[in-house]
């Protein structure tokens, strides 16, 4: 009979890196915009909760949605004016902590939208982790949303969890 230790550890080595995900990678109040229906780019805003013992970090997202997704954050240049560039690092994401995706901030962008961002639609997303590995969620498009508070749940009660699947 295996010790209770040792069937933990059985199973954890066996779990696939998605699964593994689910339980470290929780992605909460997720939301997609798009400047309108003929636009080229776009941006989701979310923010990630890391329930795991070791810090992580973001380092890449993809969609069929888009030509190519990056990571971006906003940067204020010499001359005083914000500029939005893309973050080859990614984004840490601390052991028991959290990220926020935001306007103006940290954020996912599509690029070379080939399907619009039609309000009420989702698109999907996928997250990858350089420890968890990849979440993939679906992400509302919310064309009317304005920025607020923590999280940017302008309005909405933030309760609506994502984890990865």
């Amino acid at each position: 009979m295996m010790k209770p230790t040792l069937l933990a550890v059985a199973l954890a080595v066996a779990m696939p890196a998605a699964v593994f995900a689910q339980s470290v990678i929780e992605v909460h109040d997720p939301y997609a915009r798009a400047s309108g229906p003929s636009a080229v780019s776009g941006a989701a805003f979310m923010v990630l909760h890391n329930h795991g013992d070791v810090d992580d970090r973001l380092v890449s997202a993809s969609s069929p949605v888009a030509a190519r997704v990056e990571l971006h954050t906003h940067i204020e240049d010499d001359a005083g004016v914000m500029r939005m560039v893309h973050v080859d690092e990614g984004l840490s994401l601390p052991a028991g902590g959290e990220r926020s995706l935001v306007r103006g901030g940290d954020h996912v962008m599509f690029l070379g939208i080939t399907t619009p961002f039609e309000d009420g639609t989702s698109v999907p997303l996928t997250l990858t982790f350089e420890q968890a590995g990849d979440v993939t969620i679906e992400v509302p498009v919310d064309l009317s949303r304005m920025p607020g508070g923590h999280g940017e749940h302008g309005g909405q009660d933030g309760h609506g969890m994502t984890t990865g699947n």
